[in-house]
């Protein structure tokens, strides 16, 4: 009967919940960036497009952990975030919502952040996060290759 209850022991003990690196845990971070459709000048319309935000995670020992994933402004700030070509500039901004209400920073200046929690395995677990983009319409600009660049950081 003891080497019973030892078991049971060990599997509850494993589905408390941990942050990721009370885990032992690695994480990691790759990002397809947000390519907008072409803009035109001045247009009228918004361009929207979608970029991906994947972070794959594991663990020493298997158990619940979490993480917060939050994005820099890059070249603006949380309000207008902004594409460069040369001297000229594109607002855009970078959300957490396919309604693209809600805008994806740090938490603070009314941005809010990404945090998932799961069971970390020990094998790599990998999860998905779209960022959603907007160029809002009627930016009078001159034609050009218009880019930006962002820093996501992920805390465990």
């Amino acid at each position: 009967m003891k080497p019973a209850l030892k078991w049971l022991a060990a599997a509850w003990l494993l589905v408390l919940p941990f942050s990721a690196h009370a885990l032992l845990a690695t994480c990691t971070v790759a990002t397809t960036g947000i390519a907008f459709p072409a803009y035109a000048s001045p247009g009228s319309t918004d361009a929207d497009s979608t970029g991906d935000v994947a972070v794959t995670c594991s663990a020493v020992v298997a158990g619940l952990g979490s993480y917060t994933i939050s994005v820099s402004t890059g070249a603006g700030t949380y309000a207008n975030r902004k594409l460069s070509s040369g001297a000229n500039f594109l607002n855009y901004n970078m959300f957490t919502d396919t309604g693209r209400t809600i805008v994806w920073g740090d938490g603070t200046a009314s941005t809010q952040t990404v945090s998932d929690s799961y069971l970390i395995l020990v094998a790599p677990t990998v999860r998905h996060y779209t960022a959603y983009g907007r160029v809002p319409g009627s930016q009078n600009k001159p034609a050009g290759t218009y880019t930006d660049t962002v820093t996501v950081t992920v805390t465990y």
